[in-house]
């Protein structure tokens, strides 16, 4: 099968991936039962397409779609506590058009960022396995390839950082665990010449304790935008 030659044309692609019968049939049945804060919606219930900007120069990369966040809305980090504490800061560094993520609706546009994950699909308890991941790879290295004008990756969680990580590994610029190491803030300049940040998750249980705060996560974007040229 021919590569995509869009990022469009990769998403397209993407939502209609069955390969993993476990997380297919955990978002089926999530969207099917629904929590009763959101009875009225008719969830996503696919895997869930990269959204941002095609011209992007930075990466938001994090872990997979949440059961009742982007699995409901059917992009990335809307409708949950992570999407919640992420698109605020996103507003206030300069890439996104809105400080609130609600649906796919709500007029949200992203200048200079591409959102996606290394997970496509909700997984159980929000941990997807090793063999989950690497059905999901091969669309990370395409989506590398159709980003031209990436220079920037924001790996958001150790997840996201070692799927980052691998996909070096695939791309023949192995990098030795000793030298890339997961750190709050952490940045590394890649073989291909991209540079990657390391940022805790916005999830809740680092948002809510204060692992993570607001001014941690702006700063890294800030950073992100200085090293893109933006």
């Amino acid at each position: 099968m021919a590569e995509p030659a869009t990022l469009q044309a990769l998403n397209a692609r993407i939502v209609a991936c069955e390969l993993c019968p476990r997380l297919r049939a955990h978002c089926t049945e999530t969207a099917r039962k629904r929590r009763r804060a959101y009875a009225g919606w008719e969830y996503w219930g696919r895997p869930v397409p990269s959204f941002g900007d095609v011209r992007a120069r930075v990466l938001a990369l994090g872990l997979a779609p949440g059961a009742h966040g982007s699995n409901r809305t059917g992009r990335p980090f809307t409708g949950d506590g992570s999407g919640d504490f992420l698109y605020p800061v996103l507003h206030a560094a300069g890439f996104a058009s809105q400080p609130a993520a609600t649906s796919r609706d709500d007029g949200m546009n992203l200048s200079g960022l591409w959102i996606t994950s290394v997970g496509r699909c909700a997984p159980p308890g929000n941990k997807p396995t090793p063999e989950e991941l690497r059905n999901c790879a091969p669309w990370l290295d395409l989506e590398m390839k159709l980003l031209t004008e990436l220079r920037v990756v924001v790996c958001l969680g150790r997840i996201a950082f070692d799927g980052l990580q691998a996909h070096e590994s695939r791309s023949g610029h192995p990098l030795r665990r000793s030298d890339f190491v997961f750190a709050h803030g952490a940045e590394y300049t890649l073989p291909g010449g991209l540079v990657a940040i390391a940022s805790y998750h916005p999830s809740l249980q680092n948002t809510n304790t204060g692992k993570l705060t607001r001014a941690m996560l702006l700063s890294v974007f800030k950073r992100a935008r200085k090293l893109a040229g933006l």
